[in-house]
């Protein structure tokens, strides 16, 4: 149980992970989630608009998919989508990513006295993999997680002031509280105020009519407020009622259907169990998830001997877990609000932990940073070329994948170093991550500024494996008119070219398209497949990974007649 967290370590890692979170965040393969280009598309059809409302949207049955204070967010840092470019939309997340981390820092040196806590509690949750993937995109997360964290944070730091008050404090939790609705979903009142009220109740010494007399107005205060922020955005749409059917009932209500069987067979077994949130909620730390479950068992061991701190972070905790065990359908991703507390515990807990989480975590960063070498060194030695040129990393990616595994091994075997070199090694993983796809993100990846300049404002047919997969290729093809087709007909090239004027095709690196004596290839690339077959998955693991994970799309101009689009079906949409 050693391992002490110095203040030189501290602001290393914190450089660290200033860096980490700005590499490569303009990248089309940052770990995401599935919903940013949908997000995208609504932000760019409301801007052209020229409104704020109401929000508008190609895609059927997915408009008001989400409150529009994050849509708003992305018209104003795209300035009305005028400088569209994923660091302009991703920027504002990594903002309200660091303020949460910021305040998180605050509030734990305050209540703690250490700054070294304050910022070991900041870290760790920025090394968290889930805050990783979540909080730089562009998505509703990083200003619900702000939002909702503020008040928690305000608590741990005025303690008594802010327990005491009686209007100020409960004013601004209702705007907080407010504007992460505002963000996310109204359903997360239900959560936030359960969560306050906790807090009230351990204050008051676990009396519940104390509580309900002297805090109970507090949390119906908190609550009206918030609920009021929230129905501004039926005071300000100008069509309400689609918000209420497509936000209130379909997006929200519809999560307490039956998935499967029924609600209680759901409840204890499927993809959407309880169990399955417990899991998923401890594996939003990523690489220490095995510390997360060591601080947990620490947690429980000596329970009767948890400062007030505490037990109001596992309160908290406990609040989000019983709300969000209701719906029926059930993930981890709810529960990102709370692990800002459970990084706080780790780092409450840091000197008292045992190693064996630490070197597991240290253990995982090994396996996959030697994953990283192994596939990049076949890809590089394999001599892997298409038709824009080789695959090829830098200096740079050879010597920050060296020096992330040497750490790795350092701590796995140096007593003292352990705990701080798997923190580190967590944003040294997610470094290596990005450098890995660097090549894609070159010349190598991306159409010439000559076939760019060919396609302006014409009908391009490109392939969709998913809603918005078109606002991706407008990174790449900006100024062409994109129509989509189901993906797993980009290699049928013949079918393609016989039926749209100008099209994506996709063929194996090693064998060039056959087309037609009059098509025309406009440009070309390199570009990574999303989906394998079994077959395909054993050939890779056999070393053959260029063959399968990569293929060449050619842009073909074909003298095939446009298609009335009125009578085609867009698949992006």
């Amino acid at each position: 149980m050693r391992g002490s967290f110095s203040y030189r370590s501290a602001l290393l890692i914190l450089f660290l992970g200033v860096f980490t979170y700005l590499y490569g965040l303009d990248s089309r393969f940052a770990p995401k989630n599935g919903d940013e280009y949908p997000y995208m598309h609504i932000v760019r059809m409301t801007a052209q608009t020229g409104n704020w409302l109401p929000l508008q949207s190609e895609m059927d049955g997915i408009k008001n998919t989400k409150p529009p204070l994050i849509f708003w967010q992305g018209i104003a840092s795209s300035h009305w989508a005028s400088k569209w470019s994923l660091m302009n939309l991703r920027w504002p997340s990594v903002l309200y990513t660091g303020l949460t981390a910021f305040f998180l820092f605050l509030a734990v040196r305050r209540f703690s006295g250490k700054t070294q806590t304050g910022v070991l509690a900041a870290l760790v949750w920025l090394s968290f993999f889930a805050t990783y993937r979540y909080g730089r995109p562009f998505l509703a997360d990083p200003p619900e997680v702000f939002w909702i964290s503020l008040p928690f944070m305000a608590l741990l730091y005025w303690g008594r002031c802010a327990f005491e008050s009686k209007l100020l404090f409960p004013l601004l939790a209702g705007i907080c509280f407010g504007l992460a609705l505002f963000a996310k979903s109204f359903a997360y009142i239900a959560p936030a105020t359960f969560a306050l009220g906790l807090c009230y109740w351990r204050w008051r010494q676990w009396s519940i009519p104390n509580t309900l007399t002297r805090d109970l107005y507090k949390i119906f205060i908190a609550g009206i407020l918030a609920l009021s922020v929230f129905a501004l955005w039926f005071a300000f749409d100008p069509n309400p009622e689609a918000v209420w059917k497509e936000f209130v009932l379909g997006e929200n209500a519809g999560k307490f259907a039956a998935r499967n069987s029924n609600y209680v067979l759901d409840l204890l077994r499927g993809g959407d169990s309880i169990w399955l949130l417990l899991l998923t909620t401890l594996a939003n730390a990523g690489l220490f998830t095995f510390v997360l479950a060591s601080t947990l068992l620490q947690c429980w061991r000596g329970r009767r001997f948890l400062d007030v701190e505490e037990v109001l972070l596992l309160l908290l905790i406990a609040a989000f877990l019983i709300v969000f065990a209701l719906p029926s359908q059930r993930s981890g991703r709810y529960l990102l609000p709370v692990m800002p507390a459970f990084a706080v515990l780790i780092a409450l807990h840091w000197e008292r932990l045992p190693l064996w989480g630490f070197r597991l975590a240290l253990f995982l960063q090994i396996m996959i940073l030697s994953l990283f070498l192994w596939i990049g060194a076949n890809l590089q030695l394999s001599g892997l070329t298409g038709e824009v040129g080789a695959w090829s990393y830098s200096y740079g990616h050879w010597i920050l994948i060296s020096a992330s595994l040497l750490i790795a091994l350092i701590g796995l075997f140096r007593i003292n170093q352990t705990k701080t070199l798997a923190l580190a090694g967590c944003f040294l993983t997610y470094c290596v991550l990005t450098s890995s796809l660097a090549p894609l993100e070159g010349d190598l990846g991306r159409y010439s500024a000559a076939t760019i300049a060919q396609i302006q404002g014409k009908n391009v047919w490109i392939p969709c494996d998913y809603r918005a997969k078109d606002e991706e290729y407008r990174l790449l093809l900006p100024g062409a008119k994109l129509h989509g087709y189901l993906a797993k007909d980009a290699t049928d090239v013949a079918g393609l070219t016989s039926t749209y004027p100008l099209v994506a095709v996709h063929t194996s690196l090693d064998s060039p398209p056959e087309l037609c004596n009059s098509c025309q290839i406009v440009g070309r690339r390199m570009e990574m497949r999303a989906r394998h077959s079994q077959e395909e998955i054993i050939e890779m693991l056999q070393g053959q990974i260029g063959k399968h994970l990569f293929v060449n799309e050619y842009l073909v101009a074909t003298p095939v007649i446009a298609p009335d689009l009125s009578n085609v079906k867009d698949v992006c949409r």
